[in-house]
């Protein structure tokens, strides 16, 4: 139960993160999933698993996501471990990932602290299916693609010593790359 001053709400397991420890008295920042009619009245569903609630962490500590000159166009997530941001803007005189990252890193790594220090990737969204996917599997470079437009499937190739990045730890990378795709 998480104390919401005339409310209680509830976080079921599933919408915690598996790495975060939690006290009583804690103090403890959470996404509202649902508001559901129970037996007792209102029941508040709260998570911090949801990537609904890095997207309200971006909105609260980037301004221009805030005055929706930047905008997020998609959110991929392994809870507690990393997420990859998708970001764009129709002002071509702002740069929205480095709206992001911030002076030195400072807003990202604000959002990264909140969520238990998770690795955040923040990633340019482009409307050109290969290039967004080039731009997915960042830090590894992408040497080609071939694109399958009947199966919507893509080959991806990278260079050999570039492979365990583009793979990442325990297939992080691809598989949030390809969640985010």
């Amino acid at each position: 139960m998480v104390d919401l001053g005339k409310f209680e709400g509830t976080m079921p397991s599933r919408e915690r993160v598996t790495t975060d420890q939690y006290s009583i008295g804690d103090r403890i920042r959470a996404y509202v999933v649902a508001v559901e009619n129970g037996s007792r009245g209102p029941e508040i569903i709260l998570s911090r698993s949801h990537p609904n609630f890095v997207r309200r962490l971006f909105e609260f500590e980037v301004s221009e996501i805030a005055d929706q000159t930047v905008e997020i166009r998609g959110i991929a997530r392994e809870p507690g471990f990393r997420t990859k941001v998708a970001v764009f803007s129709e002002d071509p005189k702002v740069d929205p990932v480095g709206a992001c990252v911030g002076m030195r890193g400072s807003r990202v790594q604000a959002v990264s602290n909140e969520i238990g220090g998770e690795r955040v990737d923040i990633i340019l969204w482009d409307d050109n299916p290969a290039q967004f996917v080039m731009n997915a599997m960042s830090p590894a470079e992408v040497v080609s693609i071939l694109v399958d437009e009947d199966t919507r499937t893509m080959n991806v190739a990278v260079v050999e010593d570039q492979l365990s990045q583009a793979i990442g730890r325990n297939g992080q990378n691809v598989r949030l790359a390809s969640q985010l795709t």
